[in-house]
């Protein structure tokens, strides 16, 4: 039988399956089994209660978000312009390009983070060159601080903007910024009034993923971070590891995991609208 013609639920099947093995499964076990060791309603109220109005958690939500926003916004600034770049080049421009992006991205996101410590140390290659050209008198603190770990969560993600952005900006169909030229308007006019418009929908489709991914991340905080870069993916990982405290890790998932389906339905809920929004 074509596969055009098999059911879609059938043709689902591997990819649900796929899903809830490794993610359904696993997490449900983990939330189930962590309740169960606290027992009574009463208790289990009592260590949400503790968990979630404690200072550590609030500090880890604070950051967590806000250093995810931040992220974002640079990820955006950078990969808007490449991935136009990427959208109107050709030939070896075009590859070249491609493998500047997707190179890196089949590197593990640890030898990417020790690199980039390599890089952003005291010792490292930055300071060197800043010392040497003498725009600086003594090393800048770039590492074990926020702003190394804005710089390397920045690196890893600037993918998954570039990509998204790429196939909405490809879709975009040329004649209709050439007939707003022939119409006399600027290049300004043209980018602000047809080509960001029509690629709204994938703006917001890669600010949703790169802010999704930015909040559970743990690699690049944990190396590249400080004492007060403590992140909820942090905080999660010293529950399970360290003082094996699983209800409050189980509490800490669920929020996260709250606040990540709440972003995909806002996304799932608008982004149709945009689309269809963008469609001349």
């Amino acid at each position: 039988m074509p596969l055009g013609r098999l059911p879609a639920w059938l043709l689902l099947a591997p990819a649900l399956l796929l899903l809830i093995g490794v993610f359904l499964v696993p997490i449900g076990w983990f939330l189930v089994a962590s309740i169960m060791e606290l027992g009574t309603p009463a208790e289990i109220w009592e260590e949400v209660d503790a968990v979630l109005f404690s200072g550590a958690v609030a500090g880890a939500l604070i950051n967590t978000n806000w250093i995810g926003l931040v992220v974002t916004l640079l990820v955006l600034v950078i990969g808007y312009p490449v991935s136009y770049a990427l959208s109107r080049a050709k030939g070896v421009a075009f590859t070249l390009i491609l493998l500047c992006i997707v190179l890196p991205y089949f590197t593990s996101t640890i030898v990417r983070t020790y690199a980039w410590m390599v890089l952003l140390g005291r010792n490292g290659l930055i300071n060197q060159v800043l010392l040497g050209t003498g725009l600086i008198s003594e090393p800048l603190n770039l590492l074990y601080n926020r702003t190394g770990v804005v710089i390397g969560m920045t690196y890893v993600l600037l993918p998954y903007m570039v990509l998204t952005l790429y196939a909405a900006m490809k879709a975009v169909d040329m004649r209709l910024l050439q007939a707003a030229e022939g119409m006399g308007a600027t290049p300004l006019q043209v980018f602000l009034r047809v080509f960001a418009p029509l690629t709204l929908h994938g703006v917001i489709a890669g600010v949703l993923i790169t802010f999704i991914l930015a909040i559970g991340f743990f690699v690049t905080p944990a190396l590249m971070g400080g004492p007060s870069d403590i992140m909820i993916a942090m905080l999660i990982e010293r529950e399970v590891e360290l003082t094996q405290n699983w209800p409050a890790a189980a509490i800490m998932t669920v929020v996260l995991l709250t606040v990540t389906l709440i972003l995909y339905g806002l996304y799932s809920r608008f982004s149709g609208a945009l689309e269809g929004g963008a469609k001349p």
